[in-house]
């Protein structure tokens, strides 16, 4: 009897840790799409505006759909296991706007800045457009790394209490990733005239959503819980609809001539809203 126990804590262990490297795994994979943005930028001639608006818009569809239908709910029914009904959502809905205002003050701290992308013979190349860019970029790299602490932390623990749920969010981080390494890598290569350099901060921004992943689980493993996974699934559903809402949709209309904005959010939640479906 003993040795059945011990055998299943250790089946349970062994899942429980491959698991985490799934999750891990997950999240890596979301962060790398950020640097196809860098190397895109540095190999093409030319941006297409309207394909980033579908892109942009896609993405924020599909994150709002994701936090709102399925996150906030995953949030409700951990609170709900150690609180009464209506104070497992009360207490979810603390968690979302904990979320929303965690992302607003980021914002104010730093400012996530969007570049505006252009063809190569539009930039200048005097010194003080050289400095100006410089600047940009330095500030597009610290902006865009903080963002990208949360959001690794969000695919993370998300692919950890469900893979069907963390692959559809990281899938929305993974397409949005991309103009934010062109973010970051237009004003470095224009400042600097090194592709290598852009490359490099791109990849330190990136890199941040795995780190983000990695301390989150050292720091909040010992507690994981039914109000621990209550209140991270909270914050995710609120950071992540503020991200769409604040950055990734406004930047979509920017760059649209027609309908790509709306055709591009109803793409987006219909597809997670179909994976949803397939996998539940």
């Amino acid at each position: 009897m003993g040795d059945d126990l011990s055998s299943k804590i250790d089946y349970a262990h062994l899942m429980f840790e491959q698991n985490v490297l799934i999750a891990l795994m997950v999240t890596v994979f979301a962060a790398s799409t950020t640097m196809i943005g860098a190397l895109s930028m540095i190999g093409a001639k030319e941006s297409n505006p309207r394909l980033l608006a579908f892109g942009l818009s896609f993405a924020g569809g599909a994150m709002i759909y994701i936090s709102l239908v399925e996150i906030f709910v995953k949030s409700q029914i951990s609170f709900g296991e150690i609180f009464a009904e209506k104070h497992a959502y009360s207490a979810a809905t603390l968690a979302f706007f904990a979320g929303v205002f965690l992302l607003a003050i980021l914002d104010k701290l730093l400012p996530n800045p969007h570049i505006k992308l252009a063809r190569p013979h539009d930039v200048q190349s005097d010194e003080s457009k050289r400095k100006q860019l410089s600047k940009v970029g330095l500030m597009a790299t610290l902006a865009i790394t903080a963002h990208n602490i949360p959001e690794g932390m969000a695919t993370f623990f998300s692919t950890l209490d469900s893979p069907t749920i963390g692959i559809s969010l990281a899938i929305a981080i993974a397409i949005h990733n991309i103009p934010e390494g062109l973010s970051i890598a237009i004003p470095v290569y224009y400042a600097t005239g090194s592709k290598k350099k852009a490359v490099l901060a791109t990849f330190v921004s990136a890199i941040a959503e795995p780190i983000g992943a990695i301390l989150g689980y050292l720091v909040l493993a010992p507690f994981i819980g039914p109000a621990v996974y209550g209140s991270l699934f909270g914050v995710i559903a609120g950071a992540m609809v503020y991200l769409a809402l604040d950055e990734l949709l406004p930047t979509a209309k920017r760059y649209a001539q027609g309908h790509e904005t709306v055709y591009g959010i109803v793409s987006g939640m219909a597809l997670i809203a179909l994976s949803l479906v397939m996998f539940k």
